[in-house]
């Protein structure tokens, strides 16, 4: 049998449902609760530079409970840096960042930066943090994410899951399923997400060398419709079936 695999739940459009109003409600902690209770493993929040959903402060109170496994998406900032090191999440991801982007629009650029990325990895390591980079699914960046030090790569999984019909799409697994292979090869933990869905999230998850997928926008849509418990067990069934 498979390793399991983790199911980490991005609560970001949470917060963006909060902010488009300036209301307290709905709350992030209590979502986190949630979806930890249906059977995610941890919860993924991205504190970007404009503050457009995530707050502070919602970072501070996930950690604060002590009992929350928190990813943290950050850019490679020293703002970012000294947030994480003053509020000590378990993980921390960096991962690129545009003021104008709906969302993150492709993976870090690890080889093109690696001295930049390289300090970063290496300042929160030394804080205790345990860090990952989302890069796209290409050899350099996985031989440059473990020539930086990273603990674990999350694989950016956008062009698989915006491809435009089947074939595209099964060249796009193919080519993250290679890098899953080489960044396993060289030590690196391995996690996916951006996209996926319970109608896509299979051949991703059959994947032995992934043992980690990061999900949100998606859960929180579903959500709308059957709430956000039943969106996370729908998702986390979908992840086991295709590793079973």
């Amino acid at each position: 049998m498979k390793q399991p695999i983790r199911l980490g739940v991005n609560v970001d459009h949470v917060a963006t449902l909060r902010q488009a109003r300036g209301t307290t409600y709905p709350d992030v902690l209590a979502a986190a609760r949630l979806a930890l209770e249906a059977g995610a493993d941890s919860i993924t929040v991205h504190l970007r530079e404009d503050r457009r959903h995530i707050q502070d402060h919602d970072v501070a109170s996930l950690v604060a409970e002590g009992d929350i496994a928190v990813n943290l998406e950050m850019a490679v900032t020293d703002e970012m840096q000294g947030i994480a090191e003053r509020l000590r999440p378990r993980d921390v991801c960096f991962v690129p960042e545009r003021r104008e982007e709906l969302t993150t629009e492709g993976g870090l650029d690890v080889a093109g930066d690696r001295e930049r990325v390289t300090a970063a990895v290496a300042r929160l390591a030394a804080a205790g943090i345990r860090v990952a980079l989302f890069v796209d699914p290409e050899p350099a960046q996985m031989a440059a994410s473990a020539a930086a030090g990273a603990a674990a790569v999350e694989i950016h999984t956008g062009a698989y899951a915006d491809a435009a019909d089947a074939a595209a799409r099964e060249a796009q697994r193919r080519r993250i399923a290679s890098a899953a292979v080489r960044a396993r090869e060289l030590g690196l933990e391995v996690h996916a997400g951006h996209g996926l869905h319970a109608d896509n999230v299979a051949p991703i998850a059959a994947m032995e060398e992934i043992v980690e997928l990061n999900i949100g926008h998606a859960l929180v849509a579903r959500a709308v419709f059957v709430g956000l418990g039943a969106a996370v067990a729908e998702m986390r069934s979908a992840m086991s079936a295709a590793r079973d």
